[in-house]
């Protein structure tokens, strides 16, 4: 005896086969979502430990639970320096949802005036998705996966961790990962005892560190690294990481590592080597982008 077919009946089916199929898109696209998309919360119980295999080697992170040996927790770094890089970085760090649509809007306003990506608008979120997380291709398809996670991280883990996790995988100079090595490499001291003008520095040295390093090779700071240097500084002084009087005071304070007698910034003695030295029309330009490895996850 034949089932008798009724609108019902036909209604219930294709309900039951939509249903069906919805099932089967979902399961699809969370398969690809867990594919293409790293388990970025794994930065709250986890630590990127970066190895450098040479100047013309991908860069390796790996993820670990045990944090590597040169890590500086946040609470160990000197405020002042946490400030300047804040404020020379990512100003709205604290206020943004890992996204800094302003900035972002800006960005595109001022890529579209000049015809080519001219200006970034990558925050401390952003950079830490993409350094530990994607590679480094230049494609719209890898910048919106940037976007997404960096929000999800925001929404995941604490701003100050996200913010540690930065400082201890930025690089500062060819092989020099993290602010523990940048401090010593550049001061001779931990990154507990950095002054501010020395946080500036590091923080002047971000978006180029071995073309803005000049100025630590030729142990006297470029016309550049001197304004940019002023300018963190009264950032810092608005932001109230200083007051305007520490300020003035690191100001007429050399470096450690600047020359006794050190020429005057208009003199004939700055160096010469194109290789080396700071070209000012392009200083806002940041270095061909190292690649990173996908990184690997200890079980």
């Amino acid at each position: 005896m034949r089932l008798k077919w009724t609108f019902g009946k036909s209604v219930l089916l294709v309900s039951l086969i939509a249903l069906a199929g919805a099932a089967v898109v979902g399961l699809l696209l969370f398969h690809w979502y867990e594919t293409e998309f790293p388990e970025v919360a794994l930065l709250k119980t986890h630590y990127p430990h970066v190895t450098y295999l040479g100047p013309k080697q991908p860069v390796r992170v790996q993820l670990k639970k045990s944090a590597p040996a040169n890590w500086a927790r946040i609470g160990s770094i000197a405020p002042e320096a946490v400030g300047a890089i804040v404020v020379s970085e990512d100003w709205a760090f604290f206020q943004h949802e890992g996204v800094d649509t302003k900035q972002l809007k800006e960005a595109i306003k001022e890529d579209l005036e000049k015809g080519k990506f001219a200006r970034g608008a990558s925050t401390i979120t952003m950079q830490v998705v993409k350094n530990v997380f994607l590679s480094k291709e230049k494609t719209l398809y890898r910048k919106a996966k940037e976007f997404l996670l960096a929000m999800e991280l925001n929404e995941e883990v604490p701003k100050r961790r996200v913010l540690e996790v930065y400082l201890n995988i930025a690089e500062w100079g060819e092989g020099v990962f993290g602010i523990s090595a940048a401090s010593y490499r550049y001061f001779g001291k931990p990154p507990s005892q950095l002054s501010p003008k020395e946080g500036a520095f590091l923080a002047m040295l971000l978006p180029s560190p071995k073309r803005y390093s000049q100025s630590f090779r030729s142990k006297t700071l470029t016309s550049y690294a001197s304004r940019t240097v002023r300018q963190i500084l009264d950032k810092m002084v608005q932001a109230r990481y200083i007051t305007p009087e520490q300020r003035d005071a690191e100001i007429n304070t050399p470096l450690s590592f600047e020359k006794v007698a050190a020429a005057p910034e208009n003199s004939d003695s700055r160096a010469t080597n194109d290789d080396e030295s700071v070209n000012e029309s392009t200083a806002s330009e940041p270095e061909t982008e190292r690649e990173i490895e996908t990184p690997e996850v200890e079980q």
